[in-house]
Protein backbone atom coordinates (compact mmCIF):
# COMPACT_ATOMS: atom_id res chain seq x y z
CA UNK A 1 0.00 0.00 0.00
CA UNK A 2 1.40 3.38 -1.01
CA UNK A 3 1.99 6.11 1.57
CA UNK A 4 0.60 8.80 -0.75
CA UNK A 5 -3.08 9.77 -0.72
CA UNK A 6 -3.11 10.60 -4.44
CA UNK A 7 -1.26 9.23 -7.45
CA UNK A 8 2.32 10.51 -7.59
CA UNK A 9 2.72 13.21 -10.28
CA UNK A 10 5.03 12.19 -13.12
CA UNK A 11 8.63 13.41 -13.10
CA UNK A 12 9.24 16.08 -15.72
CA UNK A 13 12.40 15.20 -17.66
CA UNK A 14 14.18 16.42 -20.78
CA UNK A 15 15.89 14.07 -23.24
CA UNK A 16 19.65 14.34 -23.68
CA UNK A 17 21.06 14.25 -27.19
CA UNK A 18 23.16 11.23 -28.09
CA UNK A 19 21.79 9.06 -25.26
CA UNK A 20 18.63 7.42 -23.96
CA UNK A 21 19.11 9.11 -20.58
CA UNK A 22 16.88 11.93 -19.36
CA UNK A 23 17.44 15.03 -17.25
CA UNK A 24 14.88 15.38 -14.41
CA UNK A 25 13.76 18.97 -13.86
CA UNK A 26 13.47 20.38 -10.35
CA UNK A 27 12.80 24.10 -10.80
CA UNK A 28 12.73 26.69 -13.59
CA UNK A 29 14.18 30.15 -13.06
CA UNK A 30 13.59 32.77 -15.77
CA UNK A 31 15.57 36.00 -15.98
CA UNK A 32 13.80 39.12 -17.19
CA UNK A 33 15.09 41.83 -19.53
CA UNK A 34 18.55 40.31 -20.05
CA UNK A 35 19.21 41.95 -23.43
CA UNK A 36 19.49 45.76 -23.56
CA UNK A 37 17.43 46.15 -26.74
CA UNK A 38 14.61 44.08 -25.26
CA UNK A 39 14.66 46.18 -22.08
CA UNK A 40 14.17 49.29 -24.23
CA UNK A 41 11.49 47.49 -26.26
CA UNK A 42 9.53 46.83 -23.05
CA UNK A 43 9.89 50.41 -21.84
CA UNK A 44 12.73 49.99 -19.34
CA UNK A 45 16.21 51.44 -18.80
CA UNK A 46 18.78 49.15 -20.46
CA UNK A 47 21.57 50.12 -18.05
CA UNK A 48 22.87 47.17 -16.08
CA UNK A 49 21.00 46.67 -12.80
CA UNK A 50 20.55 43.72 -10.48
CA UNK A 51 18.80 40.94 -12.41
CA UNK A 52 15.31 39.84 -11.48
CA UNK A 53 13.81 36.40 -11.86
CA UNK A 54 10.40 34.78 -12.01
CA UNK A 55 9.55 31.10 -12.14
CA UNK A 56 7.70 28.75 -14.41
CA UNK A 57 6.64 25.29 -13.32
CA UNK A 58 8.57 22.20 -14.47
CA UNK A 59 5.48 20.78 -16.18
CA UNK A 60 5.22 23.95 -18.30
CA UNK A 61 8.10 22.52 -20.36
CA UNK A 62 6.83 20.93 -23.55
CA UNK A 63 8.66 18.81 -26.11
CA UNK A 64 5.75 18.10 -28.45
CA UNK A 65 6.59 20.68 -31.13
CA UNK A 66 3.13 22.22 -30.76
CA UNK A 67 2.00 25.21 -28.73
CA UNK A 68 -1.75 25.29 -27.99
CA UNK A 69 -2.95 28.89 -28.10
CA UNK A 70 -3.97 29.52 -24.47
CA UNK A 71 -7.36 30.61 -23.19
CA UNK A 72 -8.17 33.97 -21.64
CA UNK A 73 -5.72 35.80 -23.92
CA UNK A 74 -5.72 37.49 -27.31
CA UNK A 75 -2.11 38.68 -27.30
CA UNK A 76 0.40 35.85 -26.91
CA UNK A 77 4.07 36.61 -27.61
CA UNK A 78 7.12 34.48 -28.39
CA UNK A 79 10.36 34.96 -26.44
CA UNK A 80 13.34 32.96 -27.72
CA UNK A 81 15.80 31.88 -25.04
CA UNK A 82 18.86 29.80 -24.25
CA UNK A 83 18.09 27.16 -21.60
CA UNK A 84 20.78 26.26 -19.04
CA UNK A 85 20.49 22.96 -17.12
CA UNK A 86 22.36 22.45 -13.84
CA UNK A 87 23.92 19.16 -12.70
CA UNK A 88 24.70 20.46 -9.20
CA UNK A 89 24.15 23.54 -7.09
CA UNK A 90 24.57 25.14 -3.71
CA UNK A 91 24.48 28.58 -2.14
CA UNK A 92 26.79 31.55 -2.66
CA UNK A 93 28.42 29.99 -5.72
CA UNK A 94 31.42 31.99 -6.91
CA UNK A 95 31.70 33.28 -10.45
CA UNK A 96 34.87 31.24 -10.93
CA UNK A 97 33.05 27.98 -10.09
CA UNK A 98 29.63 28.71 -11.57
CA UNK A 99 30.10 26.94 -14.89
CA UNK A 100 31.21 23.78 -13.09
CA UNK A 101 27.54 23.29 -12.18
CA UNK A 102 26.23 23.33 -15.78
CA UNK A 103 25.19 20.01 -17.31
CA UNK A 104 24.20 21.34 -20.70
CA UNK A 105 22.24 23.77 -22.86
CA UNK A 106 19.05 23.73 -24.91
CA UNK A 107 16.60 25.81 -26.90
CA UNK A 108 13.44 27.16 -25.32
CA UNK A 109 10.58 29.60 -25.78
CA UNK A 110 9.07 31.63 -22.97
CA UNK A 111 5.55 32.02 -24.35
CA UNK A 112 3.78 34.93 -22.69
CA UNK A 113 0.16 36.00 -22.38
CA UNK A 114 1.25 39.63 -22.81
CA UNK A 115 -2.15 41.17 -22.22
CA UNK A 116 -2.56 39.35 -18.91
CA UNK A 117 1.03 40.11 -17.90
CA UNK A 118 0.41 43.79 -18.62
CA UNK A 119 -2.60 43.86 -16.34
CA UNK A 120 -0.59 42.30 -13.52
CA UNK A 121 2.23 44.81 -14.00
CA UNK A 122 -0.15 47.76 -13.70
CA UNK A 123 -1.61 46.31 -10.51
CA UNK A 124 1.79 45.47 -9.01
CA UNK A 125 0.95 41.76 -8.92
CA UNK A 126 3.03 38.66 -9.79
CA UNK A 127 3.33 37.60 -13.42
CA UNK A 128 2.48 33.90 -13.15
CA UNK A 129 -0.88 34.23 -14.89
CA UNK A 130 0.93 35.58 -17.94
CA UNK A 131 3.99 33.35 -17.77
CA UNK A 132 3.42 30.03 -15.97
CA UNK A 133 0.48 28.55 -17.85
CA UNK A 134 0.24 25.08 -19.37
CA UNK A 135 2.78 24.28 -22.10
CA UNK A 136 4.16 27.83 -21.96
CA UNK A 137 7.78 26.66 -22.32
CA UNK A 138 8.27 24.78 -25.59
CA UNK A 139 11.78 23.36 -25.64
CA UNK A 140 14.13 20.89 -27.24
CA UNK A 141 16.52 18.23 -25.90
CA UNK A 142 19.59 19.08 -23.85
CA UNK A 143 23.06 19.17 -25.34
CA UNK A 144 25.73 18.18 -22.78
CA UNK A 145 28.60 20.57 -22.16
CA UNK A 146 30.94 17.71 -23.01
CA UNK A 147 29.74 18.04 -26.60
CA UNK A 148 29.07 21.77 -26.99
CA UNK A 149 31.47 23.44 -24.60
CA UNK A 150 30.18 26.48 -22.72
CA UNK A 151 28.13 28.82 -24.88
CA UNK A 152 29.26 32.37 -24.20
CA UNK A 153 28.67 33.50 -27.78
CA UNK A 154 26.78 32.40 -30.87
CA UNK A 155 23.92 33.61 -33.04
CA UNK A 156 20.35 33.28 -31.77
CA UNK A 157 17.46 33.83 -34.15
CA UNK A 158 13.73 33.20 -34.24
CA UNK A 159 11.71 33.09 -37.43
CA UNK A 160 7.92 32.97 -37.65
CA UNK A 161 6.56 31.61 -40.94
CA UNK A 162 10.01 32.20 -42.42
CA UNK A 163 10.16 35.87 -41.32
CA UNK A 164 13.01 36.87 -39.01
CA UNK A 165 11.57 38.24 -35.76
CA UNK A 166 14.37 38.00 -33.18
CA UNK A 167 18.14 37.97 -33.60
CA UNK A 168 21.09 38.50 -31.28
CA UNK A 169 24.36 37.01 -30.15
CA UNK A 170 24.57 35.24 -26.81
CA UNK A 171 27.47 37.55 -25.92
CA UNK A 172 24.93 40.41 -25.81
CA UNK A 173 23.32 39.09 -22.65
CA UNK A 174 23.61 41.69 -19.90
CA UNK A 175 24.04 38.98 -17.27
CA UNK A 176 26.15 36.08 -18.52
CA UNK A 177 25.49 32.47 -17.52
CA UNK A 178 28.06 32.37 -14.67
CA UNK A 179 26.66 35.62 -13.26
CA UNK A 180 23.08 34.34 -13.36
CA UNK A 181 24.06 31.18 -11.50
CA UNK A 182 26.10 33.05 -8.90
CA UNK A 183 23.43 35.69 -8.32
CA UNK A 184 20.60 33.17 -8.02
CA UNK A 185 22.59 31.14 -5.51
CA UNK A 186 22.69 34.15 -3.18
CA UNK A 187 18.90 33.96 -2.79
CA UNK A 188 18.08 30.29 -3.47
CA UNK A 189 19.78 26.99 -2.82
CA UNK A 190 20.35 25.75 -6.35
CA UNK A 191 20.40 22.01 -6.99
CA UNK A 192 20.80 19.38 -9.67
CA UNK A 193 17.80 19.50 -11.98
CA UNK A 194 17.38 23.27 -11.88
CA UNK A 195 16.89 25.01 -15.21
CA UNK A 196 17.54 28.65 -16.06
CA UNK A 197 15.87 30.37 -19.01
CA UNK A 198 18.31 33.15 -19.76
CA UNK A 199 16.21 35.96 -21.23
CA UNK A 200 15.19 37.04 -24.71
CA UNK A 201 16.46 39.62 -27.23
CA UNK A 202 14.30 42.30 -28.83
CA UNK A 203 11.73 41.48 -31.49
CA UNK A 204 9.12 39.77 -29.32
CA UNK A 205 5.76 39.79 -31.06
CA UNK A 206 2.36 38.15 -31.20
CA UNK A 207 1.63 34.75 -32.70
CA UNK A 208 -1.58 33.30 -34.11
CA UNK A 209 -2.91 29.82 -34.65
CA UNK A 210 -1.19 28.24 -37.63
CA UNK A 211 2.08 30.12 -37.17
CA UNK A 212 5.31 28.10 -37.26
CA UNK A 213 8.13 29.32 -35.02
CA UNK A 214 11.70 28.17 -35.66
CA UNK A 215 14.33 28.99 -33.04
CA UNK A 216 18.00 28.45 -33.90
CA UNK A 217 21.00 28.89 -31.62
CA UNK A 218 24.49 28.37 -33.01
CA UNK A 219 25.84 25.06 -31.71
CA UNK A 220 22.44 23.73 -30.62
CA UNK A 221 20.55 23.31 -33.87
CA UNK A 222 16.91 24.30 -34.30
CA UNK A 223 13.57 23.96 -32.56
CA UNK A 224 10.35 24.11 -34.60
CA UNK A 225 7.04 24.76 -32.84
CA UNK A 226 3.61 25.18 -34.45
CA UNK A 227 0.89 27.27 -32.83
CA UNK A 228 -2.31 25.19 -32.77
Amino acid sequence: MTEYVIETPPIVALPVTGTDAKFPVRRIYCIGRNYAAHAVEMGHDPDREDPFFFQKNPDNLDLSGEFPYPSQSSDVHHEAELLVALKSGGTDISLDNALDHVFGYGLSLDMTRRDLQGIQKKMGRPWEIGKAFERSAPCGPLHPVSETGHLDQGRLELKVNGELRQEADLNQMIWKVPEMISYLSEYFELAAGDVIMSGTPSGVAAVEKGDVMVLTIEGLGSLEVKVV
